[in-house]
């Protein structure tokens, strides 16, 4: 991660870049993550190198890049995170999925069960123990030879909700070794995707001290998006 992965900075609050393949937050010994990243950057610009508050608001899985906030301070935090139980932080994806929707928008909900020791989730029937509803809105941006660019809203924020749900509906997500499709994984196979074609595109939200909205949009920097993003 470099400065231009900071797309916005005050004495609040940070809002991110999270490139693919490195966790939001990890336990694990030696491997970075943003938390640990933002904690060395804010390190390195402070006079008295004391360790600065970083306070996460949501994640996003490993493998997604995208847009992050995080909090500066205690107060930006309780904020944002009231925001986020609110459901008023809207959060917007890119998806390139392998299939075509029936209808160019649509909603998909579902009952998911996340297996911890396997690290997945699953759509199980309403009703089933420990089961969470999933909601997203989904527009059909684009499509060519059978891949689909798809704008994602989520309503929920559950375990690999996007990928799971998708997949479930027979749209599974280019690049998705976990959830894909054997079609899916030859395709992508196909198109170099190494990665999971899902980015954070967008974020909306009120600034916890100034009351202000604020919006922040990104491309994906995976090069499996160009085609769709030419002009």
């Amino acid at each position: 991660m470099t400065t231009q992965n900071i797309i916005y900075e005050d004495s609040d609050i940070m809002v991110v870049h999270k490139p693919a393949d490195i966790a939001t937050q990890t336990a694990r010994l030696g491997q970075k993550d943003m938390i640990s990243e933002l904690k060395n950057y804010l390190t390195e610009k402070a006079a008295d190198k004391r360790e600065p508050y970083i306070g996460m608001i949501h994640r996003l899985d490993q493998p997604v890049e995208g847009l992050l906030i995080f909090a500066k301070n205690k107060e930006a935090a309780a904020d944002l995170s009231r925001q986020i139980t609110a459901n008023k932080v809207q959060k917007y994806y890119y998806a390139l999925v392998w299939g075509v929707p029936e209808y160019p928008e649509g909603e998909l909900k579902d009952y998911l069960l996340q297996d911890m020791r396997s690290n997945q989730s699953k759509v199980v029937a309403a009703g089933t123990k420990d089961a969470k509803e999933a909601r997203l809105q989904y527009k059909v941006l684009g499509e060519q030879e059978g891949v689909s660019l798809l704008e994602v809203k989520l309503e929920t924020g559950r375990h690999h909700q996007i990928r799971v749900q998708m997949s479930h509906a027979g749209m599974p997500l280019i690049g998705d070794a976990k959830y894909g499709s054997d079609a899916s994984k030859e395709i992508s196979r196909q198109m170099g995707c190494r990665q999971i074609a899902l980015c954070a595109s967008r974020l909306e939200f009120i600034h916890p001290r100034l009351k202000e909205k604020k919006i922040f949009i990104i491309k994906p920097s995976n090069q499996v998006f160009s085609p769709f993003f030419t002009s």
